[in-house]
């Protein structure tokens, strides 16, 4: 750990920088919490005491989760692998980072609430766009896509516009407005 990252704690004079991980084949366990609060230790070279003291829990806590009697908190681990400079990430299978959604405040419906999170938000919809007009029902001033098959076919149409170099030599996707399919 870098005298930066806690200042009551002096890093290791020599710092053996290891190449960056992927996740290769999965664990045999579904939340290997021992394994990640021991290697955070040793990559702090914290003992447990030093180790609950800089995270603020009990040391106790720390030796019930290595030895896999108690299985932390997200808040909890997050306070823990922070000691050593880590972050908490959601990978796939092949090592790639799940970036989080961002909230914003402006894209809520009629009652403060989020849009569905698997849906895609249509701000300002144009005349068919939303999936109520054939209702004859008051436009919103934001709104989604409900067909997943429409949503789709919409996205690999508008990947292949805008991707021109990646898709020059592929044949362009169907048009949805010209066979009378709305979203």
């Amino acid at each position: 750990m870098t005298d930066a990252a806690n200042p009551e704690r002096p890093g290791r004079p020599e710092e053996v920088v290891e190449p960056p991980t992927l996740l290769t084949e999965p664990f045999d366990i579904p939340w290997p919490a021992a394994g990640i609060v021991r290697a955070v230790r040793r990559r702090a070279d914290a003992s447990q005491r030093e180790l609950a003291r800089f995270a603020r829990v009990h040391p106790a806590t720390v030796g019930r989760i290595e030895a896999g009697t108690l299985t932390p908190s997200i808040a909890m681990l997050q306070r823990i692998i922070s000691v050593a400079g880590f972050r908490l990430a959601v990978v796939d299978d092949s090592g790639r980072v799940l970036k989080p959604m961002r909230d914003r405040g402006d894209l809520r419906d009629g009652a403060e609430r989020r849009y569905p999170s698997h849906l895609d938000v249509i701000t300002d919809p144009e005349p068919g766009e939303w999936w109520a007009d054939r209702y004859g029902l008051a436009r919103p001033p934001e709104t989604f896509y409900r067909d997943r098959a429409v949503r789709d076919a919409l996205r690999r149409r508008s990947q292949w516009e805008v991707r021109v170099a990646k898709y020059r030599s592929v044949p362009p996707p169907p048009d949805l407005g010209r066979r009378g399919i709305r979203p």
